[in-house]
């Protein structure tokens, strides 16, 4: 084992927030005299790897650097005019550097504390107002994880929405290639028949459940979605269009149209093409299927003085309280990137919008006509910016002429090739497509006419709101985004001590390299032998991924740590179906094997994903120490014997604790037939000191999002990688059009894109390559010693709920408030609350364990930080216990009023508090973080469901 005190790279002493110096004090205070004499007594023995990672040696950050910009630059984007929704875009500078770039906001958390998210917050509901404007639904939710999963989604909503409907799901012959095949997996898992039909001329015959129209087709041509609307509507079926958003602002709505669910991606609105991720895909649905929407749902309430505010609505559908009920498994989204494509609606405005997309269309126009009079024959009459041309048998010649010309194009079969203008469209890309080909251009100053069928021209205004009709000049934008980004609380302004999310540092250097071209502007499906730097990150990335956790092989498809859930679940299925019959049976004939154990304690995205991948769930019991009860396991197993597939497991358990019993638990599942899902939110207090896939776990989801480095945007994105052993590498995700031909063939995509959000692992690689194994190691010693020392400060105030192994915790511990709030009355809230007022964001509320406090500190922050929130939370007990002395009343008492804007300060004061101890707790703070708003009414916001631009009139005094 490589001894975590060991001398490292210069990165890893910027990675990790504490000095030599205080971490011999603190383990002073622990009674430690090393990190291996903590972990030693912290991690059962039982568990610990035989040797150290073998991993590179930790490199420089210059180093790295110039290592990622040569991968980059084994990159060949050529212009991209491939389509199959994906488009080339242009991202406004002052949104690249002021958003996507921008510390204060990639390093935010999920926006689960409303009062200190507002700026994000507002960003996301003008998103959900683009979407709901140009699909003219009412309803828009606050982004999904890609086009293809957000299809999916609104497979299962309109059976949910719609139950007495029968039959399959029928989805467009020219639907998107990706969108159809991440239906048929999910289908197939969930046992959704999907049937998928030319629409030329109607529906096919029979029952149906629900209708997916692709409009504009992926061959280009737009067909009138109404006649489909209508006689999907007389057979009790409810339609879902896939649309093009940029193709919205000439193109009628599909909501005009009668369409029942609107779907696609936002990711032509500024957000790169990033080899197929991260992008902001979208859902709309009509009134009456709000509350079915997968994901988030940005409302509008109003906080403590009446005034109008921002939140989550609907939480009562998150899967932490609905578990194996919810209606979807998405945890993450794609918030960041759902905040650059409606700051580029923001910024450019519907006229500007129009002007994009009448540009692309001119030019596709154009090529059209030269074409059609060089003698190539334009499949399509119809269309928006995309063709597809007839070249019998010279399809490939054309398609590599163009890549020799410096422009990608769309190799459909042997016949015919297809291609899509865009933003970056311009008259030398025009000549360029014509000379592939050999046609002669046409004379730039000829106009040629429209192909936007005259019955389908856009009649309905959109995005009328002030909002998108302000910020023209830069200096407008620039000072907008950072009004919004000041009323935001991220990782740029303190500690964000979240349980199970693992808020560390996201280092420039590791950031960096996602905004350079080679990895930004890269079509997903361009040629193999242009994305070799991609190839090679992704192979690094993949085996050190294997490497540190113990597994074999690793896909990073899955785009999010849900997605990674359900594509192992994926693959525990299709082993079983593989070894023991179709149906996963025994000897081909037995019961099949679908039973998913599930701990009490667990991640509710766990049985939600187990529902998703056509398991049944049965929960196992937790011990009074929250341990897994294997009395009860051992019960459950027995009982389920026949039809045991899996159980979900997470390592350290969701309680912050090492349990002395997984090994045992392992051995006990597979002695009964069943597989082991290590869930790897947890990731942070192994590395280096214990492996999954050595300790008995047979599959693991990543979160890079997490361990990784990769920020949380806000809520977004997130990478899920799925890690296997041997057995279960077979029925790993699989996509048709993946650049390795080996990996085309399978138990299909889970995911659009055949790397996911590809676009961000540089991020991870990087963090990897700079801190080494000797770093990695010592970096979960540090988050483990922290999380021990603030168990210590707070025990005497907060109790400790759950230790493990030498009566120690994991990274994390979880803090006691309901004994507090029965001697009290002060509830978990009002302290979440009245750290805002101290400077802090609030640790996790009430999971795993209602009325408690889940802390992380992490690697990255310094003890002073830590004894800053320590101190903070000393410093609330106190208060606390006010309250119980009768000095103040539950309702009196500053933590119930928390947390205190600037404006509570103006005019007649009148509480029993003096303003100081209400807004100053800690003194006078000249850098002090003030919320924008008061207290949030939540109840109210979903009483008065309101989840677009609200009227500026609702603002005024």
């Amino acid at each position: 084992m490589t001894d975590s005190s060991a001398p490292n790279s210069p990165f890893v002493d910027r990675h990790i927030g504490l000095r030599p110096a205080d971490i011999d004090s603190m383990l002073a205070t622990l009674g430690h005299d090393s990190l291996e004499s903590l972990m030693d007594a912290a991690v059962p023995g039982g568990i610990r790897a035989a040797a150290h990672l073998d991993l590179p040696e930790a490199a420089t950050e210059d180093a790295v650097a110039r290592e990622l910009r040569h991968l980059a630059a084994l990159n060949s984007p050529a212009e991209a005019m491939i389509g199959c929704g994906y488009h080339a875009t242009i991202t406004p500078p002052v949104i690249r550097r002021n958003v996507l770039e921008d510390p204060s906001w990639y390093t935010a958390y999920t926006p689960y504390q409303p009062e200190i998210s507002q700026g994000r917050l507002e960003a996301l509901i003008n998103f959900q107002t683009v979407i709901g404007d140009l699909t003219g639904l009412p309803t828009a939710n606050s982004s999904l994880l890609d086009e293809g999963t957000a299809a999916a989604e609104a497979m299962t909503l309109v059976r949910r929405g719609n139950r007495k409907a029968e039959g399959p799901f029928v989805i467009d012959a020219d639907a998107l290639p990706q969108t159809i095949d991440v239906v048929r997996t999910r289908g197939e898992a969930m046992g959704i028949e999907v049937v998928v039909a030319d629409l030329t001329d109607g529906l096919p015959e029979g029952e149906l459940s629900g209708l997916l129209v692709q409009y504009p087709g992926v061959s280009g041509r737009i067909i009138d979605p109404r006649p489909l609307i209508e006689a999907a509507h007389d057979r009790n079926a409810l339609v879902v269009v896939a649309a093009d958003l940029l193709a919205l602002t000439l193109l009628e709505a599909p909501g005009e149209m009668g369409a029942d669910v609107v779907v696609g991606s936002s990711q032509r609105f500024g957000v790169p093409l990033f080899y197929g991720g991260p992008h902001a895909g979208f859902m709309s649905v009509s009134a009456g299927l709000e509350r079915h929407l997968p994901g988030r749902l940005v409302g509008v309430s109003i906080d403590a003085e009446g005034r109008p505010a921002y939140r989550l609505a609907l939480q009562t559908r998150e899967q932490h309280i609905r578990r194996d009920k919810a209606t979807s498994n998405i945890c993450t989204a794609q918030v960041l990137l759902a905040v650059v494509a409606s700051m580029y609606a923001v910024y450019h405005g519907p006229e500007g919008l129009k002007a994009i997309a009448q540009r692309a269309h001119d030019y596709a126009a154009r090529i059209a006509a030269a074409l059609s009079a060089g003698g190539v024959e334009v499949v399509n009459e119809t269309f928006f910016d995309t063709l597809t041309a007839r070249v019998p048998g010279q399809a490939a010649h054309v398609v590599a002429a163009a890549r020799a010309l410096g422009v990608h194009l769309r190799l459909v079969d042997a016949d015919h090739v297809g291609l899509s203008t865009s933003e970056t469209t311009t008259p030398s890309t025009v000549s360029s497509v014509l000379r592939a080909f050999g046609v002669p251009a046409p004379d730039t100053d000829v106009a040629a006419p429209t192909a936007i069928p005259a019955e389908l021209e856009r009649r309905t205004d959109y995005l009328t709101h002030e909002v998108f009709d302000t910020h023209r000049s830069e200096t407008q934008m620039l000072r907008y985004l950072r009004r919004l980004s000041a009323r935001d609380y991220a990782l740029d302004r303190g500690m964000i001590p979240l349980g199970s999310c693992t808020m560390k540092l996201n280092a420039t250097t590791e950031m960096e390299p996602i905004s350079l071209p080679g990895f930004a502007d890269l079509h997903p499906f361009a040629p193999a032998e242009d994305a070799g730097g991609y190839r090679r990150l992704v192979d690094d990335l993949e085996g050190w991924l294997a490497e540190v956790t113990g597994y074999d092989q690793v896909s990073i498809q899955p785009n999010a740590g849900s997605q990674g859930e359900f594509a192992g679940l994926l693959a525990i299925r299709g082993f079983h179906a593989a070894n023991h019959g179709a149906n996963g049976g025994a000897d081909g004939g037995g019961p099949v094997r679908n039973v998913c154990l599930i701990p009490s304690s667990a991640h509710g995205t766990n049985a939600a994903s187990a529902v998703m991948a056509g398991m049944k769930v049965v929960v196992v019991k937790a011990g009074d120490d929250g341990a897994v009860d294997l009395n009860d396991l051992h019960m459950q197993c027995e009982k389920y014997a026949d039809t045991l597939a899996a159980i979900m497991v997470t390592y350290p358990s969701t309680h912050g604790a090492y349990e002395d019993s997984i090994t045992e638990l392992c051995k006990i599942v597979h002695d009964h037939g069943g597989q082991v899902y290590v869930d790897g939110a947890n990731l942070n207090a192994l590395l280096g000191y214990a492996k999954p896939g050595e300790f008995g776990g047979d599959v693991s989801h990543l979160n890079l999002h997490k361990t990784f480095c990769i920020p949380h945007g806000g809520g977004g994105p997130g990478v899920g990688p799925v890690a296997v052993r041997a057995h279960l590498a077979p029925y790993l995700p699989s996509h048709p059009m993946h650049p390795e031909t080996e990996k085309r063939m399978g138990i299909g995509p889970i995911s659009a894109a055949p790397y996911g959000s590809a676009g961000i692992l540089p991020i991870s690689w990087a963090y990897i390559r700079l801190m080494g194994g000797p770093g990695l190691t010592r970096a979960t010693a540090v988050a483990v010693l922290s999380a021990n020392y603030i168990a210590h400060r707070l025990r005497e105030h907060f109790p400790v709920l759950y230790r493990g192994h030498g009566g120690l915790v994991a990274h994390e511990c979880i803090l006691d408030v309901r004994g507090l709030t029965k001697d009290s009355g002060v509830s978990v809230d009002d302290v979440a609350k009245r750290l805002v007022d101290y400077g802090f964001h609030a640790p996790t509320m009430s999971f795993p364990v209602a009325g408690t406090l889940m802390v992380e500190p992490t690697e990255s922050e310094d003890l002073a930080e830590i004894d800053r929130f320590c101190d903070a939370m000393i410093a609330i007990r106190g208060e606390i216990d006010q309250v119980q002395a009768g000095e103040w009343s539950p309702e009196e008492s500053p933590l119930r009023h928390a947390p205190h804007t600037a404006r509570a300060l103006v005019g007649e004061w009148d509480r029993s508090y003096s303003r100081q101890v209400g807004v100053f707790p800690t003194g006078i703070d000249p850098d002090k973080y003030w919320p924008p708003v008061g207290r949030i009414d939540q109840a109210y916001g979903d009483r008065n469901l309101v989840c677009a631009c609200p009227p500026p009139e609702a603002f005024a005094e």
